[in-house]
């Protein structure tokens, strides 16, 4: 059966657009427009929609009003469509607090040939929130681990090595991947680790335009020190390091200290951050002193790389399918072996610290 989508936008254009992307696919229907949340409401009613596209900003009813009360009144998935500024990225991340499933930008005409690009995003996205279940956030699919050319995979911007370098004495990183849902989970998750908890480095799946907005808004509610990654910057216990939006963030050992290497690299499993990218370069600088979480998101990203960390002596950790808004990344990778343990969202911060402990012991006790 199709996916119902119901699109929400004042722009007639873009209900166009949305409209006409979406139509390419055939497990999708969209069975109405509507160009403002009264008629939204109305239309949600009469066409009962799997899934909506919700404009931001709309007049008579802002985006995030009508998300508030749907998600009251009615939760169902929602993909957010925001433009690319400081404040589209501010209401998005509220958006997504609330309860929206993603978020795509604003399709831009007047660039050739980004739209079949975006045409693809916006499907793979829609696809995605039709199998969430928001109240629990339980995806049911369970994608398969795709194949990679080399030229997308970690190897187009760091080669493999064949025995990554183990050190004894250095502090620990712990290691975060997300995208679909990702935002809300790494917010839990930080919050509930304290200020001198050891250092943390994050890949999520994010525009450029709303990294930054994103460090910033978690930084103002947990204890420790949260920024976007800037190039050669030392990582440091008590701080967060989210890279920015469409830039590789690497680690990197530099005699006992770590920094935060940028990288404007190739796509990777076609994202730029890529976790896999991230992950394996924890694994060849960090090793048994790293802890990589895999938390939700759509697609394979990062576990291949949680692999190779669990190879290079890390602990491995993938978030499990019942707290995941969507089981692709998490899932892909312990069907691949790559987790150590697949624990509750909730469960996480406790473990890491844990696992910081017993680690940061046996070192005191090896000399």
């Amino acid at each position: 059966m199709a996916i119902r989508v119901l699109i929400v936008d004042d722009s007639a254009l873009v209900r166009k657009l949305l409209t006409e992307m979406l139509s390419r696919d055939r497990e999708i229907q969209v069975v109405g427009t509507a160009a403002d949340p009264y008629v939204a409401r109305e239309k949600i009613k009469q066409l009962n929609p799997d899934v909506i596209t919700l404009d931001v900003e709309m007049p008579r009813m802002d985006g995030l009003t009508f998300l508030e009360n749907l998600m009251r009144l009615r939760p169902m998935p929602v993909v957010m469509v925001s433009s690319l500024t400081q404040r589209g990225a501010d209401v998005t991340l509220r958006a997504l607090e609330l309860g929206a499933v993603d978020f795509v930008a604003k399709p831009r005409v007047d660039i050739a040939g980004t739209l079949t690009d975006y045409a693809d995003e916006l499907i793979a996205k829609v696809k995605a929130a039709a199998s969430a279940r928001v109240s629990s956030r339980v995806v049911l699919p369970r994608p398969s681990l795709s194949q990679v050319d080399p030229a997308r995979s970690a190897d187009a911007v760091l080669p493999p090595v064949a025995r990554p370098r183990v050190f004894h004495t250095t502090e620990h990183i712990i290691a975060i991947g997300a995208s679909t849902g990702g935002t809300e989970a790494i917010r839990e998750l930080l919050m509930a680790l304290p200020a001198n908890a050891p250092a943390v480095v994050i890949s999520q799946h994010i525009p450029a335009a709303f990294s930054r907005a994103f460090a910033e808004r978690i930084n103002q509610c947990v204890a420790m020190s949260v920024c976007e990654a800037a190039d050669g910057q030392y990582i440091l216990p008590g701080h967060a390091y989210i890279a920015p939006g469409d830039r590789h963030l690497l680690v990197e050992r530099d005699g006992a200290r770590y920094r935060c290497r940028l990288s404007d690299g190739p796509r990777v499993n076609r994202h730029r951050p890529s976790v896999d990218v991230m992950f394996r370069s924890v694994a060849q600088n960090v090793g048994p002193n790293a802890i990589g979480v895999l938390l939700t998101g759509m697609g394979d990203d990062g576990a291949r790389g949680l692999l190779e960390m669990m190879k290079a002596g890390a602990h491995t950790i993938a978030q499990d399918e019942a707290t995941s808004v969507v089981w692709g990344m998490p899932g892909s990778a312990v069907r691949l072996g790559a987790a150590q343990q697949v624990l509750p969202l909730h469960r996480i911060p406790e473990e890491l610290m844990h696992r910081a402990r017993e680690r940061s012991a046996g070192r005191v006790a090896n000399g």
